[in-house]
């Protein structure tokens, strides 16, 4: 019997991974909770410390925001303003353009005008005709309303530079001097603005009579030409 060998106690897997290997797997767990832990910024000891930085942070911020603020508010009233300038300038693009076009066009205007105030025709076909081309003149002052372009109103007017232009000068009984008594060529608003100056005969006022009144309206041209 002595030969026999004596068996060992065999520990089962709960004995071997029980107990042991507990404090190392606890260790394990909580060491990256440790380095966070470390990492994040110690409170201040101070309450008193901590409040006065938290207001400085705050003061900060406070400025940061009003620095920000202005400069937005400085960029919507520049683009603000960019804005209308580019409407304005869209809109006197716009009233040039209209007016270089319709400019060109009252010449035919004014020769319907003459046409009606000179032309009497007699024969029913001459005034067939007279009717025809005054129908088409009423046409074009319609059309032309509708743009808003409107005649200037002068006789009797005080003569107005920005207006008229006084093509002659002469004595007059009936109006003080500077007074528009005559339209020669008719003038022309475009929405408030000057089209075409009126070409007007202005009065010098009462003049001397006989012979000696008609020299200064024989000298009005040749002072217009200079």
């Amino acid at each position: 019997m002595s030969g026999e060998a004596t068996p060992f106690p065999q520990e089962s897997a709960e004995t071997l991974n029980a107990p042991g290997d507990a404090p190392a797997e606890v260790a394990a767990e909580q060491a990256p909770a440790a380095e966070a832990a470390s990492d994040a910024p110690a409170p201040s000891a101070d309450p008193e410390q901590r409040v006065r930085e938290l207001e400085a942070e705050l003061e900060a911020l406070k400025a940061e925001h009003e620095t920000v603020r202005s400069q937005y508010m400085r960029i919507a009233a520049d683009f603000d303003n960019f804005r209308k300038r580019q409407s304005r300038d869209q809109d006197d693009m716009r009233v040039q353009i209209a007016c270089s076009t319709l400019s060109e066009i009252l010449p035919v205007v004014d020769n319907f005008e003459r046409a009606r105030q000179q032309l009497e025709p007699q024969a029913e076909e001459a005034q067939t005709i007279h009717r025809s081309y005054q129908g088409l003149y009423k046409q074009l002052v319609d059309v032309f309303k509708q743009l808003g372009v409107s005649p200037m109103r002068v006789e009797g007017e005080p003569f107005d530079p920005n207006l008229h232009e006084a093509v002659l000068r002469e004595p007059s009984d009936e109006h003080v001097e500077d007074v528009v008594i005559a339209e020669l060529q008719r003038g022309y608003h475009l929405n408030g603005r000057v089209l075409r100056h009126a070409l007007v005969k202005v009065s010098m006022g009462p003049g001397p009579s006989g012979s000696e009144a008609a020299a200064p309206a024989e000298s009005a041209p040749a002072e217009h030409e200079a």
